[in-house]
């Protein structure tokens, strides 16, 4: 599956490296590598975000092999793209899943929706609201509430839902497990698109609370919506920066991808 969101004028792109410029450890923000990864210590936390330019980058969600069997690791991703003569440039988890690494919720792939919007009631993490979906639809990438999908019905390209909602209207959200005082830290990752043609995947490198996660991406990231894809499973494949996690199997996933075209 490809995306290809409407290529930005340069002023455009300007305005979106000035954003990344403007985080301390900045690697580079060139078009001729469009995912960038940095390391950012704020008080005693430290956190890897990934920014893609989806002017320059195919952004694609991934979850089933042509056998019908689940990835659950990135090298199996690898190497099914390495069979079609493509490069797995990038990855992370793509939101929570159940036993048999389906998607929890809202699941969409090449424009084709194979698990439907979930607005079922529950206690665990995904179901504290507000929850939402990130997508990319024809204008771009964006983070919004469930209920927000549910009202305008977009017709997106991909989609992942999962939740809670860091980041909603500019400002934290205030679901129970939100609490600024909470001890309960663990590495967390979440996703979120200051423009639309740009995301930023993020990932704790210590521990953290959903507060102090949260804060990171309204703070240091100035993104006015913001969601959580998930705790412990966390992982991240970023080979430009040495990074390949083995951790825990996973259920979906997204990948950057280079084809041998042009390349």
């Amino acid at each position: 599956m490809e995306v290809h969101p409407p290529r930005l004028p340069l002023g455009a792109i300007g305005a979106m490296c000035k954003v990344w410029g403007g985080i301390a450890l900045l690697i580079a923000c060139q078009l001729a590598h469009a995912v960038e990864c940095k390391m950012e210590t704020v008080g005693a936390a430290a956190f890897t975000a990934c920014r893609v330019d989806l002017t320059t980058e195919r952004l694609e969600l991934y979850w089933k092999d042509e056998g019908g069997r689940p990835y659950r690791q990135f090298s199996a991703l690898r190497e099914a793209l390495a069979h079609q003569g493509k490069t797995l440039v990038f990855a992370a988890n793509a939101g929570m899943y159940l036993p048999d690494f389906s998607p929890v919720g809202l699941f969409v792939a090449d424009g084709r929706e194979l698990v439907p919007l979930n607005r079922r009631p529950g206690s665990g993490n995904f179901s504290q609201q507000p929850n939402g979906v990130f997508l990319v639809d024809g204008n771009g990438a964006r983070v919004m509430s469930t209920t927000d999908y549910s009202k305008e019905l977009p017709t997106p390209k991909l989609a992942t839902q999962s939740g809670p909602m860091l980041v909603h209207q500019g400002e934290i959200t205030t679901s129970a497990v939100m609490n600024p005082r909470s001890e309960w830290r663990k590495i967390r990752n979440g996703v979120c698109a200051p423009a639309p043609a740009a995301v930023f995947f993020v990932i704790s490198e210590t521990p953290v609370s959903f507060y102090e996660f949260a804060g990171y991406f309204r703070d240091h990231l100035q993104c006015a919506e913001a969601l959580y894809l998930d705790g412990s499973i966390s992982s991240l494949y970023a080979p430009r920066v040495g990074r390949d996690d083995h951790g825990s199997d996973l259920g979906p996933m997204l990948g950057v991808v280079a084809s041998g075209a042009g390349r």
